[in-house]
């Protein structure tokens, strides 16, 4: 438990200064998290790091990342390929490895990369857009959140009984997880009070609902992909903690829906 409160105070007070900053420095912080969240799930999967399909992988997330626009935007002016196009380059790139490797690839680690690459890329997209609209934003998403997971944890500590989905995450309950929507519904009210952003009471509610259910549904997805490949952590870059998709698997699970369903 120190060390999970240690590595949390110093992670914050060098993250928080980034999120609060924004701009380029924001940005190059997003690449980063998403190039170790990406190297993760490639070790996770036990895939070569160095090899043509990972570093197929990691252009194409770097591609997607490029902030500005949609994703049918034109991303190279010159040669009028958007996102999607480039997209559906690497999974032919991926599939054709899989033919000159004689198999040693496979369709199913094609498959793997590509929905990791998306995964992950979409995800840090979308924080970093979220960050580009202002700061009211992000920092909603992150008190929601943050609400969220103390919440659940302290309250399905103190009186959880039913377990939410023992066959995926086995600590988490029922209790914990209503708790932890409670918890992050009055910590947006008192958000709202300070830097107001939704129109009503019922939007508070609403959003923040939906943003405390998406992001216990990442942290659960987060968990079944764990369990499936068999590893406690997704890394070990932050003692206490684990990996990068560890501590930013509701974040990035809920941005993009958030985006997606016109909430931000």
């Amino acid at each position: 438990m120190k060390q999970r409160i240690i590595t949390g105070v110093v992670a914050a007070a060098l993250f928080i200064p980034i999120v609060w900053s924004g701009g380029w420095l924001f940005t190059a912080l997003v690449y980063v998290l998403a190039s170790i969240g990406l190297y993760e799930l490639v070790r996770m999967k036990k895939l070569p790091v160095l090899s043509v399909p990972a570093l197929l992988a990691a252009a194409l997330l770097w591609v997607i990342l490029i902030p500005g626009g949609s994703f049918q935007d034109s991303t190279f002016t010159g040669l009028h390929w958007s996102k999607v196009d480039i997209t559906f380059l690497v999974v032919l790139l991926l599939l054709s490895y899989t033919v000159l490797s004689k198999n040693t690839f496979t369709f199913d680690d094609a498959a793997f990369l590509l929905l990791s690459t998306l995964y992950v890329a979409l995800g840090f997209y979308y924080l970093n857009e979220t960050r580009i609209e202002g700061i009211r934003n992000i920092l909603y998403a992150l008190f929601v959140i943050w609400a969220t997971d103390s919440g659940a944890y302290f309250i399905g500590k103190a009186v959880g009984k039913r377990k939410l989905w023992p066959e995926i995450s086995p600590n988490k309950t029922v209790e914990g997880s209503i708790g932890g929507v409670i918890c992050a519904i009055v910590v947006a009210f008192i958000y709202q009070l300070f830097l107001p952003i939704w129109d009503s009471a019922a939007a508070v509610v609403l959003v923040t609902a939906v943003v405390s259910v998406c992001g216990q549904l990442g942290d659960l997805v987060q968990s079944a992909y764990k369990r499936h490949y068999g590893v406690k952590d997704s890394g070990n870059i932050l003692p206490g903690h684990g990996g990068i998709l560890d501590r930013l698997d509701s974040l990035i699970f809920v941005l993009p829906l958030l985006h997606l369903l016109r909430f931000f």
